[in-house]
């Protein structure tokens, strides 16, 4: 990154160790890594490795046990606006309209309707679902809710977007769209951006910096940095080379080595 970006999000040997009935699971261990403003990082790992446990630990959803989260410089302890979360199985409310799921924590802070409405419309505008603003999530394809999801997340103007496997459940074409959507957002907002995927290609093709876990428990093994012009060519042979390099390395971790 550029030197004159600041770090926004630091994780200082963080630990994450679930009590069992007679010892100890360590997800996370000595976590450490420094996340610019504006950056989008994505990561990678083993399944089980402790990702989604970290992303949970940010968004203050798990207690960390050892070390420290700091964002702008202050410890997270708990939930809080500064962070919006999007979830792979979208997590809207069924009896809600488009609007009304993207005005719900807007809702809980006690802003004002016509501050909502105001909200709410320029965040429908910005995911592309304007014309959809009274449906409901029953009426909505898999890529549209996730709109819903990211414009609900950003509409509280968090510091940082947590984003656990938003795509997983959208088919391969959907998929596509939604991260190049996700882009275009994440550069019209200028938000951080961390992203939890099990895709290498779909790593490759969004983050900034690629960090890959080590097998639980989880700690930072390596860091990728991206340095592809935008829009990414994905048959491009610096983009499959990347690609490569990262699908090997996962391979070696699974064979132990």
């Amino acid at each position: 990154m550029d030197g004159d970006e600041m770090s926004i999000l630091s994780f200082k040997d963080v630990w994450k160790v679930f009590p069992q009935d007679k010892t100890e699971l360590v997800a996370v261990k000595e976590f450490n890594l420094e996340v610019e403003d504006r950056e989008f990082i994505c990561i990678l790992g083993p399944s089980g490795c402790g990702k989604t446990t970290l992303l949970r630990m940010i968004a203050g959803l798990e207690s960390i046990s050892r070390g420290s989260i700091e964002l702008n410089g202050k410890a997270i302890q708990g939930p809080g606006s500064d962070r919006g979360m999007v979830f792979q199985d979208f997590g809207l409310f069924p009896w809600r309209t488009v609007v009304k799921n993207i005005e719900f924590g807007l809702e809980i802070r006690g802003i004002s309707p016509q501050e909502r409405e105001k909200t709410s419309q320029k965040y429908v505008d910005l995911v592309g679902l304007k014309g959809f603003e009274r449906s409901h999530p029953n009426e909505l394809s898999g890529g549209m809710k996730q709109r819903v999801g990211i414009a609900r997340a950003l509409a509280n103007d968090p510091a940082i977007l947590l984003m656990d496997e938003p795509f997983g459940a959208l088919d391969a074409q959907t998929r596509n769209q939604m991260q190049k959507e996700l882009l275009r957002i994440w550069q019209e907002t200028k938000k951080t951006i961390i992203f939890i995927t099990h895709s290498v290609d779909e790593a490759v093709f969004l983050a900034d910096r690629v960090v890959v876990m080590t097998s639980r428990p989880g700690t930072v093994r390596t860091i990728h940095n991206i340095d592809l012009p935008r829009p990414r060519d994905r048959a491009s042979q610096d983009f499959i080379n990347l690609r490569k390099t990262i699908l090997d390395e996962l391979e070696q971790q699974r064979q132990g080595v």
